[in-house]
């Protein structure tokens, strides 16, 4: 395959089609709104593949003999048991212990570290103290995420390398032919299935963007948009901050002097109470990820949760009677609140709570619906008292928010990842790589 340089107009770093009407400002970038038709793009990920670019912006680099100290302190994993060439999923927290940002790192070398994703804020005052010997710096970057069966055919078609050998976690330099930049792929997904990603400087990711289209049209490609950014994230069983809750930083007053946004709350939870709009990693079934052999922010909060934890992640499954009505109702003079699709609280939704009831008592909250054209169910995460309930019972989530019109939508508890629930698709972990075609010959 040839790769050609994109010579229509571009909007920063993404190509300007006849059909590009919405955008999105995410991280510093404009990125699609919604590509395709959501309909077509939550199905890609099971039959093809898609392209999404909503992730772009910053490349932060953390370098020099302090690097590895510095993120250890701030962090609750163990950033020195860890392979070079390979990425982690960092999570930082404040002295409560509750979750201020989360982001998968890339470690180069012993002495840097880079992550394309989250808040830069406390590795860059931490490194503004003088007490540690690093150099932060930044550029703009593109990221391009890709999932589904023909994920990885697209991708070798497009860098004419054998990409096969790449394990889950792992990223490698690559070179596009035609395209005199720097690029690496990186094995990692949020669907629950085979997907990865292309990185590189922000010049050239109209070129790549649409060389990546252009491979991928026998295969069927879709352009994910930002609205679908939730999907998989939800289906997959991978909570997200901005998604499924907001990052703790909104409390911090030194955060909020610097801040773009302000936390945004609705749903049936009392705004009042923001607590339910933060997580901790026990909440999120993440305490797994945490290492006690070193001192981090908030270890002392984490390590008394995990003594006696109360709440877990669970996935709330909606009765479909009870999602119709809603719609129905819009057509009458009483409507309940509307539900978008396929994510009912438009992006940035992290902020989004719904009291949930079991026997009338309250157990949870829901994160915002979120709809799946492949399954054609809408699904929401729950953090939920441990003895809540019981996989498989019914609970009522109220929908609406809070001091307005409510609607009782009865839901069944599912597992954390519907994906793994439902059992239809292979995990990226363990991906039969012999099934998936070459596409560099």
């Amino acid at each position: 395959m040839e790769n050609k340089r994109w010579e229509g107009p571009r909007r920063g770093f993404l190509p300007v089609y006849s059909d590009s009407t919405h955008w999105f400002d995410c991280a510093s970038f404009l990125c699609y709104w919604e590509g395709d038709p959501f309909y077509e793009t939550d199905k890609s990920w099971f039959e093809s593949t898609y392209i999404h670019s909503g992730i772009s912006g910053y490349e932060q680099t953390i370098s020099g003999p302090d690097a590895a100290k510095l993120l250890s302190e701030l962090v609750m994993n163990d950033v020195y048991k860890w392979r070079s060439g390979t990425c982690k999923h960092l999570v930082f927290l404040n002295e409560e212990g509750l979750i201020d940002d989360h982001v998968l790192y890339m470690k180069d070398s012993d002495d840097q570290y880079r992550t394309t994703a989250g808040v830069f804020f406390y590795p860059q005052v931490n490194a503004a103290s003088g007490k540690y010997d690093v150099n932060i710096t930044q550029k703009k970057t593109f990221v391009f995420q890709f999932s589904g069966p023909r994920s990885l055919t697209v991708i070798e078609k497009v860098t004419q390398t054998d990409l096969h050998d790449l394990k889950f976690l792992e990223f490698r330099p690559v070179q596009i032919p035609g395209f005199d930049g720097s690029f690496e792929v990186c094995r990692i997904g949020m669907s629950g299935t085979l997907a990865y990603e292309i990185r590189g400087e922000e010049a050239w990711g109209a070129d790549v963007y649409n060389a990546c289209l252009v491979a991928g049209a026998e295969y069927g490609i879709k352009r994910l948009g930002w609205r679908d950014y939730t999907v998989n994230h939800t289906f997959g069983g991978f909570p997200q901050q901005t998604v499924h809750w907001e990052m703790a930083l909104f409390e911090d007053p030194e955060f909020m002097k610097v801040a773009r946004t302000a936390m945004h709350c609705t749903g049936s939870v009392d705004p009042a109470n923001r607590r339910a709009r933060h997580r901790t990693p026990v909440e999120v079934n993440w305490e797994w990820m945490a290492k006690f052999n070193h001192d981090f922010k908030g270890r002392a909060a984490l390590e008394k949760e995990m003594q006696n934890p109360t709440r877990k992640l669970v996935t709330l499954e909606f009765n479909q009677e009870d999602i119709i009505d809603v719609y129905a109702s819009q057509f009458t003079d009483h409507p309940y609140k509307f539900m978008d699709m396929p994510c009912a609280e438009p992006q940035q939704c992290g902020g989004h709570q719904d009291v949930v009831l079991k026997d009338g008592v309250e157990i949870g909250w829901s994160s915002v619906p979120t709809y799946s054209s492949h399954y054609h169910v809408m699904i929401s995460h729950c953090t939920m008292d441990i003895h809540g309930a019981e996989i498989g019972d019914e609970v009522i989530v109220k929908w609406g928010d809070f001091g307005g019109v409510q609607k009782d939508l009865r839901a069944i508890v599912r597992p954390s990842s519907y994906v793994r629930y439902k059992n239809d698709v292979q995990d990226n972990r363990n991906y039969d790589l012999s099934t998936v075609p070459n596409g560099n010959r």
